[in-house]
């Protein structure tokens, strides 16, 4: 496919050569931060792209919903519907998660000191400030984890500074520990009691629609191939979203959903973890 309105800067060509290797790419604007959503986007209006916190249908030809639209489909990157970005663009930016990496983004010089001592080596790049550190693997992302350092994997974007110095470790236990706020227990919704007339029910679903979706859940960690970590935070957070706050989800819930990641290899605690940290993402 062809695109008479392909604009081949600078930084479109360097990210098709990262979308060619696997690499899901985005532009930014001046301020290192994406373009904002097009009117019909804007609040949502749209759905949300695929694997948001609210995921929908979006079909947007624009490069809205940040992290989100990053892409490695060259018709899309080369698409008029991308042109202006590009023309426009102080930066390329990618999703770590979804390139199954993490950074860790060291904004100081007391920072890196602190990686030195405390992380393994691997693959490092250059800042504006410090470094970002490069790990083999993706996990959830956060801010502030500690003074100066940000974890960036899935549902975050990096900027892309060059491929940097050095070999990508796998990501350790370590840097995943950075993001546990709390040594926080599982902690599925409770269950509503039912109630004479029929109580205790989901208020917006049916119990039908709950199993099916447990089941669906259980399907999506089973079959995921790589960033098992991601595939696994991604379905706890979905499945939360929707049943964590009515009632519904059960102890027996949560175990079923732990009981198919540990089978695809993640730990007793970290499933904790990521069951714990999605419930601090949606403020339950």
């Amino acid at each position: 496919m062809t695109h008479p309105t392909v604009i081949r800067g600078e930084h479109l060509l360097a990210a098709l050569s990262l979308a060619a290797a696997g690499v899901p790419v985005l532009p930014l604007r001046a301020g290192k931060v994406p373009f904002g959503n097009c009117p019909r986007c804007t609040d949502g209006a749209c759905g949300g792209r695929p694997n948001m916190k609210t995921p929908g249908p979006c079909v947007c030809p624009a490069p809205c919903h940040g992290w989100a639209a990053a892409t490695t489909d060259p018709d899309v990157l080369t698409g008029p519907g991308w042109a202006r970005a590009w023309r426009e663009a102080a930066a390329v930016a990618y999703h770590p998660g979804g390139a199954g990496v993490t950074v860790v983004d060291l904004d100081n010089a007391d920072a890196i000191a602190w990686a030195r001592e405390a992380l393994p080596a691997t693959r490092t790049v250059p800042t504006t400030r410090g470094e970002h550190w490069l790990y083999r693997g993706a996990m959830p992302s956060a801010n502030a984890v500690r003074p100066g350092v940000d974890v960036k994997s899935s549902m975050s974007y990096a900027r892309w500074l060059g491929p940097g110095t050095g070999t990508m470790a796998a990501l350790p236990d370590v840097v995943r520990d950075l993001i546990v706020r709390e040594a926080a227990p599982v902690r599925p919704a409770p269950v509503v009691a039912s109630a004479p007339g029929g109580g205790g029910k989901c208020p917006h679903r049916t119990r039908t629609f709950l199993e099916r979706g447990i089941a669906m859940a259980e399907q999506r960690i089973a079959e995921a191939t790589a960033a098992v970590h991601a595939t696994v935070f991604g379905t706890f957070l979905a499945v939360l979203s929707t049943h964590g706050r009515c009632g519904c989800l059960t102890q027996v819930h949560a175990e079923r959903l732990f009981a198919v990641a540990q089978a695809k290899g993640e730990s007793p605690r970290h499933c904790a973890d990521a069951w714990a940290n999605a419930l601090i993402r949606l403020g339950l």
